[in-house]
């Protein structure tokens, strides 16, 4: 499924007067039209979708979809510390139009190897969509090991995974006993050349939302063969820049910095300081991503 490989973008959820912005969503959406991203993810953690109500994100899933008209694949992040729940938001996104679902692994409540293989198999049997496992043990305290990812690939509509472990020889070792058809995504931007080389797929990226061209380059070099470690490392700064604070303080940061009226993150995340939003600003301008500075 060649639809979710590539440059997959995280993207931001803007708000202003703490609602969501769709003036400035319909914005992003076209930048990333025009800058030739090939799927978006909405509703992930970039869009810290833990404050968005049901209704917000149905209205994000809506919106999302009919401005796009298929011409960039969505995926929706449905993922949560409750199978039921995680399924209820899976069927939401399934029949607003969505062409696929990121479902991460339960946070907080850590279950046990065998209770993550039945929450994703229950998710999965529960759609019709492709679902792509999210595994990110920084965040949510539970490690999906490579013998559990590779029990669940032998589920029709599990096509893939987000690996975003600070391993990054995990690709390798899941690469070693998945299909050839099994996507594989890092979702580490620091990692991107090195996942390449290992087998990745693609990305799923923060960065992504304020250089995706960028990073579509890169991809579509490292495919033909081009060594793309100079390039990559140039943009090093950059990628490690977004995570100064807690993601997404920093790409909104960046993106109201670039001239996108994004707004502050909900609580409880906020604004960055004074001092890191400065130091963000001298990076943004040391890559020319400020306008008229």
């Amino acid at each position: 499924m060649k639809k979710f490989k590539g440059l997959g973008v995280a993207l931001i959820t803007p708000f202003i007067n703490d609602k969501v912005n769709y003036k400035s969503l319909k914005e992003l959406l076209n930048f990333h039209l025009e800058n030739k991203t090939d799927f978006l993810v909405i509703l992930g953690t970039t869009a810290e979708t833990p404050t968005l109500s049901y209704k917000e994100r149905k209205k994000i899933i809506k919106f999302t979809v009919k401005h796009m008209k298929g011409i960039i694949p969505i995926m929706v992040g449905v993922g949560s510390n409750n199978t039921k729940e995680t399924i209820k938001m899976a069927n939401i996104a399934q029949r607003l139009g969505a062409d696929g679902l990121l479902v991460v692994t339960p946070y907080y409540n850590r279950p046990p190897q065998r209770g993550l293989i039945e929450h994703f198999t229950q998710v999965a049997y529960h759609t019709n969509l492709p679902v792509i496992l999210y595994n990110v043990p920084s965040r949510t305290g539970v490690d999906l090991s490579v013998s559990s990812i590779e029990k669940l690939t032998k589920i029709n509509n599990i096509i893939g995974i987000k690996e975003a472990s600070s391993d990054l020889n995990k690709i390798k070792e899941i690469k070693d006993v998945v299909s050839p058809e099994f996507i594989i995504l890092t979702g580490n931007d620091e990692y991107l050349a090195g996942a390449l080389k290992l087998g990745a797929s693609g990305t799923i990226s923060v960065t992504a939302n304020i250089i995706p061209n960028i990073m579509v380059k890169q991809i579509n070099d490292f495919n033909k063969g081009i060594d793309i470690t100079n390039d990559f490392n140039h943009y090093l700064k950059l990628h490690q820049s977004m995570f100064l604070e807690s993601n997404p303080v920093m790409v909104k940061q960046a993106l109201n910095l670039m001239g996108f009226n994004v707004g502050s993150p909900r609580l409880p995340l906020v604004k960055t300081t004074n001092d890191l939003a400065l130091k963000l600003k001298d990076i943004l301008n040391e890559y020319g991503l400020i306008k008229n500075d």
